[in-house]
Order: structure tokens, then sequence, then C-alpha cells
């Protein structure tokens, strides 16, 4: 070990040796000394074995605290995770208050759909019904006025059977009566034929009987 007691400048109490970083070895190197110097060394020699056993000590104290953390600094991290964790809360927070929105707005999307549909439905159902309704009432005008045309068809009718029934009788009649006047021609002349028969016969007779 080549060190000097002049640089090292050690002080001869108990006190405290700062290591590297904020870490602090607490250490009685005096007490040390004197107990060196009590063994057969001498001060300078005693001074630069506890000077050595010192480095010695916070290399092996660098070497566990390398893969330590201080209280300071796992506060910090702590810190930091929370503070990390926190900003996750508040992107969540963002995030479902943007999609509550986007659902939300996609819901009053959907709802505006359907009461246009529901809308055009209704039209539609207006505009069938409508339709339906003139063509029910253009169908029974029709259906009325072929009622009425077939009503006048049938009084015409009626009014020609009632006028051929009419003539009918009327010829009938005339046939009867020319029937009637040809029989009471008939008789009559069957009646004089027989007024003259019985004259010729009479005047027969009368002539034979004059005789």
């Amino acid at each position: 070990l080549s060190l000097s007691a002049g640089c090292l400048q050690l002080e001869h109490r108990r006190g405290e040796f700062t290591c590297s970083g904020n870490r602090k070895l607490y250490f009685d190197t005096h007490a040390l000394v004197c107990l060196l110097e009590e063994n057969g060394f001498t001060t300078q020699q005693a001074e630069i074995i506890v000077s050595a056993l010192v480095k010695i000590m916070e290399a092996n104290m660098d070497i566990v605290y390398k893969d330590m953390v201080t209280k300071v600094q796992q506060e910090i991290t702590l810190q930091q995770i929370m503070s990390k964790i926190a900003n996750v809360k508040k992107d969540m927070i963002i995030l479902e208050k943007s999609e509550f929105s986007a659902l939300r707005a996609e819901n009053e999307k959907i709802k505006l759909e359907l009461h246009q549909l529901k809308q055009q439905v209704m039209d539609e159902m207006i505009k069938v019904r409508t339709d339906t309704k003139l063509d029910f009432n253009l169908e029974k005008s029709r259906v009325k006025e072929l009622y009425s045309l077939n009503e006048k068809k049938l009084l015409e009718l009626r009014t020609e059977i009632v006028e051929l029934h009419a003539q009918q009788d009327r010829a009938l009649t005339q046939t009867d009566r020319k029937i009637e006047t040809e029989v009471a021609g008939l008789k009559t002349m069957l009646e004089a034929h027989k007024l003259d028969t019985i004259k010729y016969l009479a005047g027969e007779l009368f002539c034979i009987l004059s005789v």
C-alpha cells in the first residue's frame, strides 16, 4: 500500500469517514491507531494500515451498495412510480371518459338513425294506407258505378220485358179478338147458310108438296 500519512490527514478522534456518494462509515480510527501503536506499530504505519482498511471497507461497501438503493432513492422511485400510476389513472379516466363519450355519441347516433328509420317506416305506412284507402275508395266508386249501371240495365231489361209482355198480351188480345170475330162471322155465315138451306129445303118441300 503506497499511502502517505501526510496526505491522509486522519482525525485523531472518534469521528465519521464519508464514503462515496451520501453513505457515511462510522468507525473509530483513533482507537484502532492506538491499538496498533500498542502492538509495536509506529504512528505512521498504524495510520497507513487504518487508511488501507478504510479504503477496503469503502470498496466493499461500494460493491454491496451497487445493487442496493438508499431510502431516499427508494422514496424518489416510489414517488416516480406513484406519479406514473397517477398519470396512468388520469389517462385511464380520460380514456374511459373518451370511450364513454364515444359510446354515448354512438348511442345517440344509433337512436337518431332508429328515429329516422321509424319516421320513414311511419311515412311509408301512412303512404301505403293512403294509397290503399284511395284505391279502396276508387274501387268502391267503380263498384257503385257498375252496380248503378247494372241496376239501370236491369231496369231497362225489366222495362223491355214488361213491354214485350204487354206487346204479347196485346197481340194475344188482338188474336183472340180476331178469332172471336172470325168465329162470330163463321157462326153468322153458318146461321145464314143454315137459314138459306132451311129456306131451300122448305121451298123444295113446298114444291114437292105442291107437285
